[in-house]
Formats: C-alpha cells, structure tokens, sequence
C-alpha cells in the first residue's frame, strides 16, 4: 500500500506489539525495524533502521502502564523520525493516557491532558489519531489535525450477533457517560437506563439509585475505560438488585489496574469485553468473564484512508 504522496511506514514503540503486529498485517504492510530499547539507568534509546525520508509515518503506541515510559518513547521516536526526513508522522495513539486530567477538577491542579498534547505536537508529530477519548474536547488541545475513531461499530457487531436485542437495554454507569450509551442505544434500537452515583474518593464509588425501568432486562454497561473495576461491579450490583436479569459490560479501554482483573472475575458481571487498545495482562488474559475485541482492522482503515487522504469520519457514518 502506499500513501497519496510517499510510502506508508509503520513504526511500532513498546506498548502494544501484538496489536502493532496485527495493524501491520491487516494492511500488508511489514513493520518498520526500529530499536527502542533502554540503557542501564532506563534512559530510552530509540534507531530507526531503514529509510523513511519522504515517507508517511505511523507511529503505533499506546501511553498506558507504565504511562510516562510509553509517552517518552512517542516523543523520542517522533524526534528520530523528524531528524530522518519523514514527510509526515501521525501518532497512532489507541489509548490517549492523562486524559481523565481534561479539566481543573479542583484549585491549583493540572489540566495534563494538555500538557502531554503539547508534548507530542511540539516533539513534531503532524497528526494525531486516538480511540474512544475520554472526552471530546481533548481534540481541541492539539494545535494539529487529530481524529477521534470510535470503537462502537465493533461492539454494535458483537451486540447483533451474541444477544436477543429484543430484552437488552443498555445502561450508562454514570451521568458523564450517557451520551456515548445513548449513541450505542440508537445503533441497536434499544432503551437506556442510566446508573447515579456519588463518588467518595478516586478510584471508589458508591451506587446510588438507577434510573429507568430494568426489570427483566439483559442490561449492557457501555464506557470509555475501566481502571479499579469499582464503577461496574457495583453498578451490576444495583442493576441486578432492581430486576436485570444479566448484566454485561462493553468497555473500550480496560486499563484494569492492581486486582481490578480478580475484582471482575469474582463480581456479578456476566462478562466484561474490552478492545486491545492497551496489552492484557495475564491476569486479564486469563480471566474466565473477560473478553477482548480486536480494533487492529479498524485503525488500519483508518490509517490507509489517512495516507490516501480519504475520509475517515465516513467509518462512522
């Protein structure tokens, strides 16, 4: 494949090799070698073994555990890539960290999200493409093109083909989320519930109420990310208490930190399906009610349509 204007490269850092891998082979396109490796005292060093003046570059790294060491390699990666004569280079980054700090959530705080979008735009990345963002506004802190896709067509697929839509109702587990449960209820033609709760302390909830009529439905939790696992567990919790009688949870990004996994696997959730975006652990691999959708063939679309100067937004449609 090649791009309107110079070959297409693919440039994988640490992140996520078996996703880069399957990008690469959904395209037909073999990964660029490259070392990214560390010295001694974990200083990141980064070589780019073939030639990519003039060429369109892509690079594939996601900025999850260990966020700053993945955020270090992008940045270091992209200096090496300007420095080679690269035409253009567009950060494939399928999960964006720091976005949940989109905001001065109390006096004196950071906005990061902002910051690491400054970074990546000033180390000479030209365009930026991302998965599910935790909010949409965080494409307006890059002062370079970026898009946003959306991980909804494969879960509506997957809805289809695995549930009775007749008996499903899917369900935001907070206020801040009802409009992405309400794009995928559209999709599928199904009512919408929506879980209030009250947060203590980061990374802990507590369910207050549910609103809308659950009984006697297969519920569906739709969400961006799942980090402690808190959140679903108790909103199956209280979905089951009002009548469902089973309860999903379709979620983009499963960062499922520290015992989030066990915490999953010994909770009332029927099953937990999660993207690739960020590389499952064991434990996540492992998990019985943990599944894994694969978004490889979806943002190799993106990126052939992105080097063919095609639209992109036009997958979503």
């Amino acid at each position: 494949m090649s791009a309107k204007n110079g070959s297409i490269k693919l440039v994988a850092g640490n992140s996520n090799p078996a996703l880069a891998a399957g990008i690469a082979a959904e395209l037909g396109l073999p990964l660029t070698k490259a070392v990214v490796r560390r010295f001694a005292d974990m200083e990141i060093f980064v070589e780019i073994q073939e030639n990519v003046r003039g060429s369109d570059v892509f690079i594939i790294q996601s900025t999850s555990y260990p966020a700053n060491d993945l955020l270090m390699e992008l940045l270091i990666i992209t200096d090496a890539l300007r420095r080679a004569s690269a035409r253009r280079i567009t950060a494939v980054v399928p999960y964006f960290g720091y976005a949940r700090q989109d905001r001065k959530s109390n006096s004196r705080t950071p906005i990061s999200a902002k910051l690491v979008a400054n970074l990546i735009t000033h180390a000479g990345v030209d365009r930026v493409m991302t998965l599910d963002l935790h909010a949409g506004q965080i494409q307006g802190f890059f002062d370079i093109p970026t898009d946003n896709l959306f991980a909804s067509p494969l879960m509506v697929r997957d809805i289809k083909d695995r549930f009775d839509l007749s008996s499903l109702m899917v369900v935001s587990p907070d206020v801040g989320g009802v409009a992405r449960a309400r794009g995928l209820a559209k999709r599928i033609n199904t009512p919408l519930a929506i879980v209030d709760k009250r947060r203590e302390r980061p990374g802990e909830s507590e369910v207050m109420n549910v609103i809308g009529d659950v009984a006697g439905h297969t519920c569906i939790l739709i969400d961006d990310i799942v980090d402690s696992g808190g959140t679903l567990v108790n909103a199956a919790d209280a979905l089951l208490k009002y009548g469902a009688k089973d309860v999903y949870a379709y979620i983009t990004h499963g960062v499922l930190s520290g015992g989030a996994a066990t915490r999953i696997t010994s909770s009332r959730l029927k099953e937990l399906v999660i993207t690739d975006s960020i590389m499952p652990t064991e434990a996540v691999r492992n998990a019985p009610n943990i599944r894994t959708l694969a978004i490889a063939p979806l943002i190799a679309e993106a990126i052939g349509r992105t080097a063919a100067e095609e639209s992109v937004s036009s997958l979503f449609d």
